[in-house]
């Protein structure tokens, strides 16, 4: 039986983080056209934490196989980047006057629990993306922002501990080479 070196990797479509972080996305895309003007820089620069975000969970995941350096860089980039965006949300909203739900009000509770429910899509969470106002909205997707956020926390400290334990690409190829080498010698 051959020895591979080279794990699984990819897969990012069924993680929770990449999911989360694709609904934040596209709520992000809607919030901006809807609420921003489009000259505005913060206009863009929410988008393109967004975007990098679901992006960097998906580089990562694709160069898992080759380098857990990498893997855990680009999760970390996708981590702060939705941190930054999150910021901005909360920006928006003391610019306006406007107050961040608290973790007991009862829109935030709400949203938990819909969060909570296996498959959650865009769609789960569109009467509250894409309320008229606009408190309502950054508010909800502050919420939304929060879930990839702890989901990629809990990763980066799973890849750390997995490579802790496995090591990275070269140490698989050592081992690798040395069961087949040892293989050969039992010839």
């Amino acid at each position: 039986m051959k020895e591979h070196f080279i794990p699984p990797h990819g897969g990012y479509q069924n993680l929770l983080s990449y999911q989360k972080a694709k609904i934040v996305f596209d709520a992000t895309v809607y919030f901006c056209a809807r609420f921003l003007n489009k000259r505005d820089r913060t206009y863009d620069q929410m988008v393109q934490a967004a975007r990098s975000g679901k992006q960097n969970i998906l580089e990562g995941s694709q160069a898992s196989g080759t380098s857990k350096k990498f893997e855990i860089k680009l999760t970390n980039v996708a981590r702060a980047s939705l941190e930054e965006l999150l910021e901005d949300y909360r920006d928006f909203l003391r610019g306006r006057r406007m107050e961040e739900w608290p973790k007991d009000h009862r829109y935030a509770k709400r949203l938990r629990k819909l969060n909570r429910q296996r498959g959650a899509v865009y769609e789960t969470f569109r009467k509250g993306i894409e309320h008229r106002n606009p408190e309502i909205s950054a508010n909800v997707i502050i919420g939304l922002i929060k879930v990839p956020n702890y989901l990629l926390d809990r990763q980066i400290n799973h890849l750390e501990k997995t490579f802790i334990n496995e090591g990275g690409l070269s140490e698989r190829m050592t081992r690798s080479r040395l069961a087949a080498r040892s293989r050969q010698g039992r010839r």
